[in-house]
């Protein structure tokens, strides 16, 4: 496990989110540490992708309270939550480049928009120093559409690294990939802890990616925290819940695999 800091980046207490008769979140309670990767895993549908949209004040809790680097999210106005939000790093289950822009024009609006005061030159540099982090430096010039499904993945984590986040959120960020272009997220994911000393939670399905990303895994079942710990620890019962998730998830994709 990598060394974490004591510090809390983000807390999470008796957190609810519903729509309309469905209880999607039924009162969870988090902690992140500074510096450490904390993997939520759980099947589609059991509010995962909720959950680090109400971390990054996209969606409102129904009840409970989010605190993100000191901050209670719901007491912030609209200037001091664009605040926050710049200090989030949020990829996308779909990459979410402009189709239109190529890969540099997508890597510049994030900095031309939050931070005016930059040079082109400073842009530029900023915009290839990121490039070369997620080993995509000969792209610079291409169009989203000339890029593979790992490509466009690197680029929306590039532009979110770009302003240099405190947390990142990744939603799903093996999703659709292949076993190597997977593996190759999973290293990236990992190297942005280490190089931009960032905080994330990491939304998956994906046990490999979970095994290989997390610090500590929490697993998210019918809008509770069934169970915390390592890998080992996490999937270490009998509970059916649990071994049928593992079952369906690890196995059946090892044995695609093989």
């Amino acid at each position: 496990m990598k060394q974490t800091g004591n510090d809390t980046v983000i807390t999470l207490q008796g957190v609810k989110k519903g729509f309309g008769t469905l209880e999607v979140l039924k009162g969870v309670d988090l902690e992140v540490h500074r510096g450490e990767n904390v993997v939520v895993l759980g099947r589609s549908g059991s509010g995962k992708s909720v959950l680090i949209k109400i971390i990054a004040g996209l969606l409102r809790p129904d009840a409970g309270k989010v605190i993100v680097l000191g901050q209670e999210v719901d007491e912030l106005d609209v200037r001091q939550l664009r605040e926050l939000r710049l200090k989030i790093g949020f990829s996308f289950q779909g990459s979410a480049l402009y189709d239109g822009m190529s890969v540099r024009a997508n890597l510049e609006f994030p900095l031309v928009r939050n931070q005016r005061n930059l040079s082109q030159q400073e842009i530029d540099q900023a915009v290839r120093k990121v490039l070369e982090d997620v080993g995509l430096s000969k792209t610079i010039d291409q169009m989203p559409s000339e890029l593979s499904g790992g490509q466009k993945k690197r680029i929306g984590i590039a532009r979110t690294l770009i302003l240099h986040p405190e947390i990142m959120l990744y939603d799903e960020p093996t999703a659709g990939l292949d076993p190597v272009t997977s593996v190759e997220i999973n290293n990236l994911i990992n190297e942005v802890q280490k190089q931009y000393r960032t905080s994330a939670v990491i939304i998956t399905h994906d046990l490999t990616c979970a095994r290989e990303t997390g610090d500590r895994l929490i697993m998210l079942s019918e809008g509770c925290f069934l169970r915390e710990g390592s890998f080992e620890a996490v999937f270490d019962t009998d509970d059916p819940k649990v071994t049928g998730f593992y079952n369906y998830n690890f196995i059946s994709e090892t044995n695609e695999r093989n």
